[in-house]
């Protein structure tokens, strides 16, 4: 007895007939179709078992049906790009959606790199330096005047140049006499400390930080033996060459302050006219 051969769906024989294997399982042509073929996208119909399935992201067409949204061209073996559910050849999409250069003024195609700075768009080649024309890439740089410049170049070309280290000024400079500093640069001529953000002086054109200026240059007090600034508005009393912080111009014998008083003087002592009565 012949063994039978039938569809494994409908049980019709399959002898002399055409048949699909699935899981091992024969299907008559009809059945398959109906059980397991996909639908085309385009034209709505089923994709038979003699034509050619062509997907993208679970989706189907015949091959006749697969080409670009807009110009109908085919894309079969040919690159595309998807917007918003429909598929265009890569000359369509560029024309209605890819950015432009902004310095060629041409379509900058998918799939190629792009730089992209406030809402501008160069091809990668075009994105150049202004001074040198060499690519920036992904360095960094410092747009000027809708140009954009490497940041050796923008220095070389625009810094200003620190007056100590005769280098480029980038960020954080200082202004002393009319001339420009790193903050690093500008610094006490006696003690090389920092002077940006502290008090300081200067003596012949040099910067001096208060401490070093006052034991350098500051006359002292008679009294405390201690420099008087006299910065600031500090106030002091000048006699004969001596000088006096106001707080310590005081009668040597009962230590009353003699600022604005008559005052009598004994060798190197001042008293007040009380305590010097008996001179």
């Amino acid at each position: 007895m012949t063994e039978r051969f039938d569809c494994h769906y409908c049980k019709e024989s399959l002898f002399g007939k055409k048949y699909i294997l699935r899981e091992d399982s024969p299907y008559c042509v009809k059945c398959y179709e109906s059980l397991y073929s996909n639908t085309c996208e385009e034209c709505k119909k089923p994709i038979g078992a003699d034509c050619k399935d062509l997907s993208y992201k679970d989706r189907h067409w015949h091959e006749n049906c697969f080409h670009c949204f807009q110009c109908k061209n085919s894309l079969v073996d040919k690159p595309f790009a998807a917007k918003e559910d429909h598929l265009l050849c890569t000359d369509c999409y560029s024309n209605e959606y890819s950015s432009k250069c902004n310095e060629c003024k041409k379509t900058i195609m998918p799939g190629t790199r792009k730089m992209e700075y406030k809402g501008n768009s160069w091809h990668e080649t075009c994105f150049i330096c202004y001074r040198c024309q060499q690519p920036i890439g992904t360095k960094s740089f410092i747009p000027k005047d809708n140009q954009n410049f490497c940041v050796p170049c923008y220095e070389k070309q625009f810094a200003m140049q620190c007056v100590q280290c005769k280098k480029a000024i980038t960020t954080g400079g200082v202004t002393y006499r009319e001339q420009p500093w790193h903050k690093e640069c500008f610094v006490c001529t006696g003690c090389k400390k920092q002077l940006s953000g502290q008090r300081f002086t200067s003596r012949d054109e040099f910067a001096y930080c208060l401490s070093c200026f006052c034991n350098l240059y500051a006359k002292k007090c008679a009294g405390c033996t201690n420099p008087i600034s006299g910065l600031g508005g500090t106030k002091y009393i000048s006699f004969e060459e001596r000088q006096w912080h106001n707080d310590c111009f005081n009668c040597k014998k009962c230590s009353l302050s003699l600022v604005g008083r008559g005052f009598l003087t004994e060798r190197d002592d001042i008293l007040c006219p009380e305590c010097g009565k008996d001179i």
